[in-house]
């Protein structure tokens, strides 16, 4: 079950992991329409459960209003990123008082269905020392969600008595989670953007998860060093052949002289990857200089691959560079959504300009760019004017970070299975 679905980034990675939906929530238009457009189908007013050919079953509207009593018991995973905006540096960091703050609502659905585990993704804002409190509370309460909290306590009442409850054995392990939060950087995990971010996975107590042996299965893969290895030694630049002598240059002169020492993990993925396509993806074709026009046209049969014009480079508006990781991807807090996203290219400027570092040509990247460094698939069509598509891009988990953990999710509870 998944709620906050936004435009499907956790959903599909939980779905391709091998988990099959029972229930969609989403309150946003354009990112219901999305998930429309792509998997899901309105589940109307009757509670069932699905088909295994069936469309995601989708009820849009507000998560609070939405019953889950009918699928008690009945779920493995309960899927989520609660609203980031109270905890998020780009918001406006009210946390427990902000009425966004949505993470009552998952502890509510895990209290009517009783899931086996549960993954949430937030930002890692939380971790900072101001909320760091609160979060330690989240956490608590994750491990005890039946104990419901009075609508007169405050959270640090409530907290008390958490604590006091997980000093004492459990009468029922059903009523009891095992927690494990993990600070991710999606490019430890083979997305091709540095994006900070914590993974908190709950699993019921009665089930006897090898927790030690899920915290090895999500240790990171890819590394920044591995990167610089790869460039040092040529491997990286013999996949990318193309690239202009002057362009592999500058990216090298920024490098150590003495390589990394081997860590074993793969290379980041970078932008440049990104865009020559991963994992089986085609290359994107380059957007004209003439075709920054907002217009969409034949570009290669791709959608969302549109030209924007204005795109500017300033100081706190630095470009993404092909030959790193792209930078994280936002949903538009400040200014237009996707406003951040600036692609420097291989082209050189003709006159260089005073006091820029940068001495190529630059431009937004198109959403399908955009949706590339989110790994979201070439088909996924998002519905709504480009700053909405862009929105539902920055709120949404990296599809291949998402996969990974629910992956490990789904092993650790057939290994527990397996034991029973």
């Amino acid at each position: 079950m998944e709620l906050f679905a936004g435009g499907g980034g956790l959903a599909m990675a939980v779905h391709r992991a091998g988990f099959r939906p029972l229930l969609v929530n989403e309150l946003m238009k354009y990112a219901c329409e999305t998930l429309k457009a792509n998997a899901a189908v309105s589940r109307g007013e009757g509670e069932r459960i699905p088909s295994t050919d069936e469309r995601w079953p989708l009820v849009e509207g507000d998560v609070s209003r939405v019953e889950f009593g009918y699928l008690w018991d009945r779920v493995d995973l309960l899927a989520g990123g609660p609203p980031c905006q109270p905890f998020s540096l780009g918001g406006v960091a009210r946390g427990d008082e902000d009425k966004r703050n949505m993470f009552p609502q998952m502890f509510r659905a895990i209290r009517e269905i009783q899931p086996k585990a549960v993954i949430c993704e937030n930002v890692s804002g939380l971790l900072r020392p101001s909320f760091r409190p609160y979060f330690e509370y989240i956490e608590r309460e994750l491990e005890l969600p039946f104990e419901e909290r009075d609508d007169d306590a405050t959270w640090r009442e409530h907290d008390a008595v958490l604590q006091a409850r997980l000093a004492e054995e459990p009468s029922d392990p059903k009523r009891r989670y095992q927690v494990v939060t993990t600070k991710v950087n999606a490019a430890d995990y083979g997305v091709p953007q540095v994006r900070n971010r914590i993974i908190m996975v709950a699993f019921r107590s009665d089930l006897g998860v090898d927790i030690k042996a899920f915290r090895k299965a999500v240790r990171p893969k890819f590394s920044e060093a591995a990167l610089i290895r790869s460039m040092l030694d040529g491997s990286y630049w013999e996949r990318h052949r193309g690239t202009p002598g002057h362009v592999r240059r500058r990216a090298m002169s920024r490098l150590p002289a003495v390589a990394p020492m081997d860590d074993g993990l793969s290379p980041w993925r970078t932008l440049r990857d990104a865009l020559k396509g991963l994992d089986g993806q085609p290359p994107l074709p380059e957007v004209p200089w003439d075709r920054l026009d907002r217009r969409e046209y034949n570009l290669g049969g791709f959608t969302g691959h549109i030209g924007w014009p204005d795109a500017r480079i300033y100081a706190g508006h630095t470009p993404n560079e092909l030959d790193r990781p792209a930078k994280t991807v936002k949903a538009g807090v400040h200014g237009v959504p996707g406003g951040e996203s600036v692609l420097l290219t291989d082209e050189p400027l003709p006159e260089p300009l005073d006091g820029s570092p940068y001495p190529y040509r630059h431009r937004y990247m198109t959403v399908r760019e955009t949706a590339r460094v989110m790994t979201f698939p070439d088909h996924w069509r998002l519905a709504g004017p480009r700053g909405e598509q862009m929105r539902q891009l920055g709120n949404a988990v990296p599809v291949a970070l998402g996969q990974f953990f629910a992956r490990a999710i789904a092993d650790a509870l057939d290994e527990a299975e397996s034991h029973q």
